[in-house]
């Protein structure tokens, strides 16, 4: 019983601390003479603070949006939105972070409850993920676009990523249990009447808004083939099509014609035809490498809200 009252008289003197620290704005040395020990310990107690996580630190990271391309990129390509972020260099790193502020931004314009959220997986999806706020949306659900990737990057995976949005929207998660590629297409089809599939493939017929990350097939890029999932040969067997990119695992060309293959029938992913259905299709995409697969996707009017960065936005437009 000691024990457990030393644990809360230490916890409530951290929270003091940290409250006369970051809510008062008193100097460390002020707060050791309030507290009666030296200043060296109160910079402890802030750093035992924040690990024991009584103290949360948020970097609200401003976003300047470029309107003169975002008006041009509407134009060119006859889409309802575009949000392009300014941005002077491409760090793969601050780009995502950036992509994904902003992409919360247009997420945010369209949640209501009973909301239907479809997501597909990958780097830029994650993103957004991060970047949207805790909230409240009853009875939302969120359905998961393509079949799991496997053991790698695992937090990208889109079992992960549904995973991680309803519990910031306190919605509902269906789930893909199954392979995102199967060795046969027998297999892949005995997979989707699976109930459980079958279910949230179905709901995927029901969705309202989508985050869409936009994949190239340009070999260095290429997360499909970067996690083993396609092979060198399959890869460089459709751009021999000429397929750019894919959203979902539905490719398509340069000039936005889809691309059919028998090995497509191995996927288990969102079919083309349900994909146009989804009302707002929020596509997240940026870097010089990926400009040919966003012109692809624009071309196919496989999104209706593009969020990129002015550097990629000035090549789409040429």
């Amino acid at each position: 019983m000691a024990a457990d009252k030393n644990i809360q008289n230490r916890i409530s003197l951290l929270a003091d601390v940290a409250e006369m620290y970051y809510l008062e704005g008193k100097d460390q040395s002020v707060i050791a003479q309030q507290v009666g020990v030296t200043r060296s310990m109160v910079s402890r107690m802030l750093t035992d603070a924040r690990s024991r996580g009584i103290v949360k630190i948020k970097v609200i990271r401003p976003i300047h949006l470029d309107h003169e391309l975002e008006v041009a990129i509407k134009t060119r390509f006859g889409i309802e939105s575009a949000s392009v972020v300014s941005m002077e260099e491409l760090k793969p790193e601050k780009l995502l972070k950036n992509l994904g502020y902003a992409a919360a931004d247009v997420l945010k314009k369209h949640l209501r409850p009973n909301l239907v959220i479809g997501v597909a997986w990958g780097t830029a999806v994650s993103a957004v993920v991060d970047a949207v706020q805790m909230m409240a949306e009853p009875s939302s659900k969120v359905v998961q676009l393509v079949g799991a990737q496997g053991a790698r990057n695992v937090e990208y995976d889109g079992h992960a990523i549904v995973q991680r949005l309803a519990e910031k929207l306190g919605a509902e998660g269906y789930f893909i249990n199954a392979p995102y590629l199967c060795q046969t297409p027998e297999i892949a089809q005995s997979m989707r009447e699976t109930r459980g599939i079958k279910e949230t493939i179905d709901m995927g017929k029901e969705i309202e808004v989508a985050l869409l990350g936009i994949g190239t097939t340009e070999t260095e890029y290429s997360s499909y083939y970067l996690s083993g999932l396609l092979s060198e040969e399959e890869i460089e067997a459709i751009r021999k099509n000429g397929v750019v990119g894919d959203i979902a695992s539905n490719y398509f060309r340069l000039d936005g014609s889809p691309y059919h293959d028998d090995f497509l029938n191995r996927m288990i992913a969102i079919r083309l035809e349900d994909l146009y259905r989804i009302p707002v299709r929020i596509g997240i995409a940026g870097g010089t490498e990926k400009v040919n697969a966003i012109i692809g996707a624009l071309k196919a009017r496989l999104i209706t809200h593009l969020v990129t960065d002015s550097i990629t936005a000035k090549l789409i437009i040429g």
